[in-house]
């Protein structure tokens, strides 16, 4: 069984999700606002968070930002606000998805299994025993333990992020377009993906490269896509 913490400041909509995620098997943990969130985190095993942006005492994003200096579990923001900037913060400050009120239930569970699909293949639930480290000069990443190193020092990095560096290591060299990343990473078919890709690749450049305006490992093919030197 899974444990979902929910957390909107609307007590209905807090209890709607409810209903369809215990229909599903998984366990529901609740909370109103960012406050009462991390006091959760603090005592349960979580594994996914849907999370309300505009919320009192602390919002969504600023909960997100504290809970990914800690935890790398999957999170999908929940917001009244439809807009691509608003969107683009979500992913930048460490979301791993984002879903617009009114939504429908069963697409909110629909993302929920894929959010939670990714996450679990990721390591701590993996029976992989034999280590295979995919490198490329300083960057390294260990498929068996799930970890990302540069130059030795550990890099904290989110399952997207994650999935995003495996494909492209385990292919060095070739070029892989926008929709070829959405469609692999994320098992979904792909469209107008271009500032999520972008926005998770930039996030990635951020953690692995000494300067991600001129990168070492993560190259940009202009106008076709995204590679992994070969180093």
């Amino acid at each position: 069984m899974y444990n979902i913490l929910v957390v909107d400041d609307d007590k209905e909509i807090v209890e709607s999700i409810e209903i369809y995620l215990k229909n599903e098997g998984y366990k529901v943990f609740k909370a109103y606002d960012g406050l009462e969130a991390l006091d959760i985190l603090m005592n349960e095993e979580i594994h996914l968070i849907l999370m309300d942006i505009m919320m009192p005492k602390l919002d969504g994003i600023k909960a997100t930002i504290k809970i990914r200096q800690e935890k790398n579990i999957p999170i999908i923001l929940v917001s009244a606000k439809g807009e691509d900037t608003d969107k683009i913060l979500g992913l930048n400050i460490g979301a791993d998805d984002y879903i617009t009120k009114p939504f429908n239930l069963l697409e909110l569970i629909a993302r929920v299994k894929s959010n939670l699909r990714r996450y679990m293949n990721l390591g701590n639930f993996s029976n992989e025993s034999v280590q295979d480290i995919l490198k490329s000069g300083g960057l390294e990443l260990n498929t068996s333990t799930k970890e990302v190193k540069v130059d030795g020092a550990m890099v904290k990095v989110t399952p997207i992020e994650y999935r995003i560096l495996e494909l492209l290591l385990r292919n060095k060299g070739r070029v892989f377009s926008i929709d070829e990343i959405y469609e692999k990473v994320w098992k979904e078919e792909s469209f107008n993906v271009e500032n999520t890709v972008a926005v998770h690749i930039r996030r990635i450049r951020e953690k692995i490269e000494i300067n991600p305006k001129e990168p070492r490992y993560l190259k940009v093919v202009w106008g076709i896509g995204y590679k992994i030197e070969k180093i």
